[in-house]
């Protein structure tokens, strides 16, 4: 079912978004949490799909002033509020409801947000070296300015699943003692000096900086654990037969997701038969695109981004919710 997109802003495009109504597919009085607003592509095409009411959040207060014209044009049906989505249990309660019909999360940082060469995101566009979603706290100055190099290294290999984050910490730790970084193309040369730049005959290849740049930005917003901690509280918060649509860009959130996801739907791995007995748990959701959905060449030639974007979803069951355990999440997560 291919639905029409004239509404949608023609640089914010939201990536998988039929695949993610047909997930969600609003219907007469649900409510609806949209835990990623930016840019409003997927809450203005949920409130367009059905006579649904959408609670959408976004940390940015830029993607929150940005909306008011929404809200104003879907004033009875639509409540947009700042915040981290992994409050949205506290933001449906100030709303005034106990549970909801469906969630969104569109995972990551936003196109508004890297288009936006003052926010710090990009290592294509000059600005401070900030990357802040919420503008406020420790910035990417800061982290890469002050961490200990042995932790700076861990944070771009983990997070950054960088192979040669030993050299790019040792370069940052050596250049920062004669100039501290303010900017992000100045840290981008530095990397890019420090990896080289790749062959051109080995074909497309990433910027040497993507996933330096990538593990600051996810330590700065600690954005695995708030992962984990929405995927918790979407458990506790769906009522039964409720959706949740999930829509990642890159291994570390994806592999959350699954992790998640085949945990309360019963798919695990079984433990060894040597481990001691584990109390078996009732599936509390029910996976509905084993594998995940990514998008089609049709999108990917629209909408580049869509290139990486993989959707992830499931129903809840009448199930209680299972006992919500950080560090079983992964390193990642606790790191963040």
């Amino acid at each position: 079912m291919t639905r029409s997109r004239d509404h949608m802003p023609d640089l914010h495009i939201p990536v998988l978004l039929d695949p993610v109504l047909d997930v969600l597919c609003p219907m007469q009085g649900e409510i609806i949490v949209d835990g990623t607003f930016g840019a409003g592509g997927y809450t203005k095409a949920l409130l367009d799909s059905g006579p649904c009411k959408v609670i959408a959040i976004d940390r940015d207060p830029n993607a929150i002033a940005s909306g008011v014209w929404l809200v104003e044009q879907y004033s009875d049906r639509l409540s947009l509020v700042q915040g981290r989505f992994s409050n949205m249990e506290r933001i449906v309660a100030d709303a005034g409801f106990s549970h909801v019909d469906g969630i969104v999360l569109d995972v990551g940082v936003s196109s508004m947000q890297l288009d936006e060469g003052e926010r710090g995101f990009s290592f294509m566009r000059d600005g401070p070296l900030d990357m802040r979603m919420e503008q406020q706290g420790k910035s990417a100055a800061d982290v890469v300015n002050e961490l200990d190099e042995r932790d700076l290294r861990y944070i771009i290999s983990v997070l950054g699943e960088e192979k040669r984050a030993f050299a790019i910490a040792k370069a940052i730790a050596k250049r920062r003692t004669q100039e501290p970084f303010t900017s992000t193309l100045d840290l981008a040369a530095l990397v890019e000096t420090t990896l080289g730049k790749p062959p051109k005959h080995k074909g497309p290849s990433i910027h040497p900086a993507t996933r330096t740049f990538q593990a600051l930005r996810i330590f700065v917003n600690a954005e695995l654990k708030e992962l984990a901690e929405a995927l918790a509280a979407a458990e506790r918060l769906l009522a039964p037969g409720g959706r949740l649509a999930i829509v990642t860009f890159h291994s570390l959130e994806d592999r959350i997701v699954k992790r998640f996801l085949h945990q309360r739907s019963g798919r695990a791995a079984r433990p060894s038969r040597h481990a001691p007995a584990a109390i078996e748990l009732v599936p509390s959701f029910e996976e509905l695109a084993r594998g995940g959905i990514v998008a089609d060449e049709a999108e990917v030639l629209q909408n580049p981004r869509a290139r990486s974007a993989r959707l992830r979803a499931a129903k809840r069951t009448d199930a209680a919710p299972h006992p919500f355990v950080l560090e079983e999440f992964g390193r990642e997560v606790t790191l963040c």
